[in-house]
This record gives C-alpha cells, structure tokens and sequence, in this order.
C-alpha cells in the first residue's frame, strides 16, 4: 500500500452537494441492510469510456464484469481517498476470504496529475485486482455525471493542489447495475456483509 501522507482539508462542500444530489434518489433500505434506489427518474452508474494504467481504452461494461466497488477519488488526495480505498480492498479480501471475487475500481477525478503511470502504479500499491481508471478531462467529466458524484479543484498553488469531492463507495452489478452504496463510516466487514448478501440475490 502505498504511504499516506497526513495533511488536512475540507471535504464538508463535496459532502453536501454529493450527498444532496445521491441521497434525493437513494435511501430505501434494502433486505441485507444499507441502501438501493429509492424510485425517480434518476439513475445512478451508466455508460463511461476511460483509460487503464495500461493506456488501454476500456469501458464500464468491460470494467463491471462482476461484483464491482467503484470509487471515485485522485492518488494525491492526503487522507480522505487512501484510507477510503484500503477499506474496500479489505472488504474485497472479506469477500474473496469468502470465495466471492469483488473487483476494486479507482476512476481518478483528477487527470491533470494522474497520468496512466500514475493510476498504474496506485492500483498496483493498493491491490493486485484493483483497476485504476483516468482519461481526458472529459471522458472523467462523463464518468462522473454518470455516477452523480462532485468534485472541483480546490485550494493550493502549481502541482500541490486538493481537490473537493464526493467520497461513496458503489456496488455494481453488469446487469442490474446499482446494488447500494457505502457512506465514508462503514466499515470494511459490514461492507463485505452487504455486498455478499446482495451478491447472493443475484
């Protein structure tokens, strides 16, 4: 795993808008705990092409090919993103202690500083089967209107800059698409309960 480096910034702004615009479609609680879609007309996950540390161009459907936590954050982020991400590469090794195989997705809201090397290299620090996703501004900006999730750049000059964003964790299906979604204080065995009870109905 790669080191954390401590440092300290303000996620509250991405908190509220993330969360405004999940928490009006989501909420309804599911049989195994947690949280579904709750109705509407708004849906969330969908159609994205993104590039692998590999350079590859691949898409969501190539991407969820199973049970799939998706992510989205950025490898400079100094504390929020990595320890967000070791919680769900624990919960994928819960679940693979349980003969379930979950796929760790990172899409990478920051492609200006997260270039294939970069994302390659941190899939590689967090987990062998993580993927790590960037692109173009746009192809990030697509894969991020899909999911409903925020992010903006934020304080700090040059390369040493944070960025805001929304910090939920989702699991996919490749045909059903949103199971339920995971909040920044659920922790890794509750995470590996819901989502094996949630494979299981599949």
């Amino acid at each position: 795993m790669n080191k954390v480096v401590v440092g300290a910034t303000s996620l509250g702004l991405a908190a509220v808008i993330g969360g405004v615009a999940l928490w009006t479609t989501l909420g309804q609680e599911t049989n195994c705990g947690g949280n579904a879609v709750a109705g509407g007309n708004i849906a969330i996950g969908g159609p994205f092409e993104l590039l692998n540390g590999a350079g590859e161009l691949v898409t969501d459907e190539d991407v969820i090919d199973g049970p799939t936590l998706v992510y989205f954050g950025y490898t400079f982020c100094p504390d929020v993103c990595p320890f967000d991400v070791a919680r769900n590469v624990i919960a994928v090794d819960i679940l693979a202690e349980q003969g379930l195989e979950v796929t760790p997705v990172f899409i990478s809201i920051d492609p200006e500083r997260d270039t294939l090397d970069v994302v390659a290299q941190y899939a590689e620090d967090m987990h062998p089967n993580m993927i790590a996703l960037t692109g173009t501004p746009e192809q990030v900006r697509a894969a991020s209107q899909a999911y409903k999730t925020y992010y903006a750049r934020s304080s700090g000059e040059g390369d040493f800059y944070l960025m805001d964003h929304s910090t939920f964790t989702y699991l996919m299906f490749p045909e059903t698409g949103l199971a339920t979604y995971f909040g920044r204080d659920v922790q890794p065995e509750e995470m590996a309960r819901q989502t094996a009870c949630l494979a299981a109905d599949r």
